[in-house]
């Protein structure tokens, strides 16, 4: 079968892309790097790519590919070991790419830097078969949920040599966010039960002590009492989650306060004082993000309600009228404004365009099982590396089981019930979501 020319082209792009980071990328560089970054972003990107590149459904390389980026990964990942050597086995936030673990290095640290690795690095110990990247990590992912308080709530900050809280206000916005996306769709992607029973636990105290109607405040970990009234555009990947594991009322409703917001101002706001109804005096910028883009596809998937549609239009149209420059597209500094900084950042192409993109033609999601990292890389969903394969996510099992009423299916092209119960057979115990707390 003869490929499609645009396709074709494609293939070509990718397959020259591959050659010329074999050939130029190398990170034995005196380079200090956020290791929260560098994993979801280069080491993601390199493993997730890899993947596409050893795909025979996708053929995206034509000649011989010799995994020259599952050895940039590996590189890399041996590179972030280091990091990990603490009396905790939680990471330094900060590591040196040559020279490992730099004298006098902060020990500070957020939830998400240090429990938001076990998808990158949990993938390149399955390619690799060597073990001690996923052991690290989830080392780290344990150690954090040992520190929850008794109301199951994280804090934001904490310290990686004393394994003490720093800052203990929290909420699902930035840093503390991926923590939450991690756990749930590291149990789609390894079938470990003990993460599915941690994002369970964690999930419900955050309905309980953090939403407020269709919003999330912020709140004490240790008393659950509210501490700011904000909304912050981090939060806008929450309805996408909310869509994975089968709460698509919630879903949909804080999802539509976010768009109300956008369509305000033209864009989301940085953060949004809820008390006030203002934009944060010094944080009215919009870096291009793409949480907004995400949740709205993962519900145009779920429901395949065109209101999704329009919403994904105004967001285009949006970002073609305020953000669009010769070159590229440039960050908004103040969304009073529309004033632009010369600045794009990399998530803009990774995830803004991405999701977008998927939102009008999901041909990509056809016939395989993804999951997205937090940074918007494609990883599968293989029975190989599953210690248990969920029967919920086996592509055979694609549709869910019609009882007195049909269940909406959640999920991107999964289509598959997260909602369903981890302990019910076949599909015969149906529930509206596994975690779903009714408004009072």
């Amino acid at each position: 079968m003869e490929l499609p020319l645009h396709s074709l082209n494609h293939c070509l792009e990718f397959e020259r892309a591959v050659l010329w980071l074999s050939e130029n990328l190398s990170f034995d560089v005196d380079a200090r790097v956020n290791l929260f970054e560098g994993n979801i972003r280069v080491l993601g990107g390199l493993v997730s790519a890899h993947i596409l590149a050893t795909d025979s459904m996708n053929r995206l390389i034509q000649g011989s590919y010799k995994n020259q980026l599952l050895d940039l990964a590996k590189d890399l990942g041996q590179r972030f070991l280091p990091a990990f050597d603490t009396p905790t086995g939680l990471p330094y936030a900060w590591i040196n790419l040559k020279y490992g673990l730099m004298k006098n290095e902060t020990t500070e640290t957020s939830t998400s830097g240090c429990g938001s690795l076990i998808l990158e690095m949990g993938a390149l110990s399955r390619l690799t078969g060597d073990p001690k990247y996923e052991s690290a990590s989830l080392r780290a992912l344990r150690k954090l949920w040992s520190m929850r308080s008794s109301l199951n709530l994280l804090g934001t900050t904490l310290d990686v040599e004393t394994g003490e809280w720093i800052e203990h206000s929290s909420g699902i916005g930035a840093g503390v966010d991926s923590f939450y996306e991690y756990l749930f769709k590291a149990h789609i992607l390894f079938g470990k039960e003990d993460f599915w029973r941690m994002f369970h636990s964690a999930y419900l105290a955050v309905q309980k002590y953090f939403r407020h109607g269709p919003w999330y405040h912020e709140a004490d970990m240790r008393t659950g009492k509210a501490t700011y009234w904000q909304l912050t555009s981090l939060q806008a990947f929450w309805p996408g989650l909310q869509v994975l594991v089968g709460d698509i009322e919630a879903a949909n409703s804080s999802h539509r306060e976010f768009v109300h917001v956008w369509k305000k101002f033209g864009v989301l706001p940085e953060r949004y004082l809820l008390d006030h109804q203002m934009v944060h005096p010094t944080e009215k910028y919009y870096p291009l993000r793409p949480e907004l883009a995400e949740s709205t596809f993962y519900l145009y998937q779920a429901t395949k309600d065109p209101w999704y549609i329009e919403v994904g239009e105004a967001i285009v149209d949006s970002l073609n009228l305020y953000t669009k420059v010769e070159g590229g597209f440039a960050s908004i500094r103040d969304v009073t404004t529309m004033q632009t900084e010369d600045h794009q950042h990399s998530f803009f192409l990774a995830e803004t365009c991405k999701y977008l993109y998927l939102l009008f033609d999901d041909s990509f999601l056809v016939d395989r099982n993804y999951i997205f990292t937090t940074e918007g890389h494609p990883l599968p969903v293989l029975s190989a590396w599953h210690e248990r394969l969920p029967e919920i996510y086996i592509p055979s099992n694609r549709t869910c089981v019609k009882k007195e009423k049909p269940k909406r299916a959640s999920a991107m092209s999964l289509q598959v019930c997260p909602a369903l119960s981890l302990n019910s057979r076949h599909g015969e115990q149906l529930v509206e979501s596994a975690c779903h707390i009714p408004d009072a």
